[in-house]
């Protein structure tokens, strides 16, 4: 059962071929924030690009539209900062570095709390893993180790994004994700949900629905994966 309160955007990836920057969601993005007011977490990104300047980069995507974008590594007390959020946006990255970063600054409750009141959550990539049970069908190296993998736990099933088929035309031999998240059930039993690029879930009054133009793809337990169109998904696709 989905929180009523919840109001999600799970968002595959931030950007498709041949767009800028959540360009190809931003239509979206701008209906579901109902806010002129964005904070955003970057923690998941790597050295490489400052946390400033990979706020910029949603400054620069969303501030032409009337956004705000202010980034959560500007306060002196992100608790507070959460606390106070209108919106909120985690974006992609590493994982594993988020979620750990999120835990040292004991913020995975307070994320929480704010949503479960209310508070619109968005994420993409890295942002997305965190809105299900665990970390456990990231694409990601775990390059370093957080404490838990317990996720925030705001679905109640894993997110796999980028998620992949096969290329027939491929002479590549390794694994594939499915037989990836196959082997994540071999000792885990929830779902997971494969979110193709360019698609996502929008999450409010207690319906989840799958956007974009393609399907997705549901994985349970011992059973065959399921392929399922764009529109509003029963909870009786996942297992209990």
């Amino acid at each position: 059962m989905i929180n009523p309160n919840y109001r999600l955007l799970v968002i595959s990836t931030s950007t498709i071929y041949g767009s800028g920057y959540l360009e190809y969601i931003r239509e979206e993005i701008l209906d579901f924030l109902q806010t002129d007011e964005l904070l955003f977490v970057p923690f998941a990104r790597p050295s490489g690009i400052s946390h400033d300047d990979y706020t910029n980069n949603v400054v620069n995507a969303l501030n032409p539209f009337g956004i705000n974008v202010t980034g959560l590594h500007s306060y002196e007390n992100p608790k507070e900062a959460i606390k106070n959020a209108k919106a909120i946006f985690i974006g992609g990255g590493n994982t594993f570095l988020l979620l750990k970063t999120l835990y040292e600054l004991d913020l995975v409750q307070s994320l929480r709390d704010v949503v479960a009141n209310g508070t619109p959550y968005m994420g993409s990539s890295a942002g997305s893993n965190m809105t299900g049970l665990t970390i456990g069908t990231t694409n990601d190296m775990p390059i370093v180790y957080p404490p838990s993998f317990d996720a925030l736990q705001f679905l109640p099933f894993n997110i796999n994004p980028h998620y992949l088929d096969p290329d027939v035309n491929s002479k590549h031999k390794g694994e594939t994700r499915e037989t990836r998240i196959n082997e994540f059930h071999q000792f885990n039993k929830q779902t997971v949900v494969g979110l193709r690029e360019g698609s996502w879930l929008r999450v409010e009054n207690g319906k989840i629905e799958l956007k974009g133009e393609l399907t997705a793809r549901i994985f349970n337990k011992n059973q065959k994966p399921i392929e399922i169109e764009s529109g509003v998904f029963s909870e009786d696709l996942i297992a209990k």
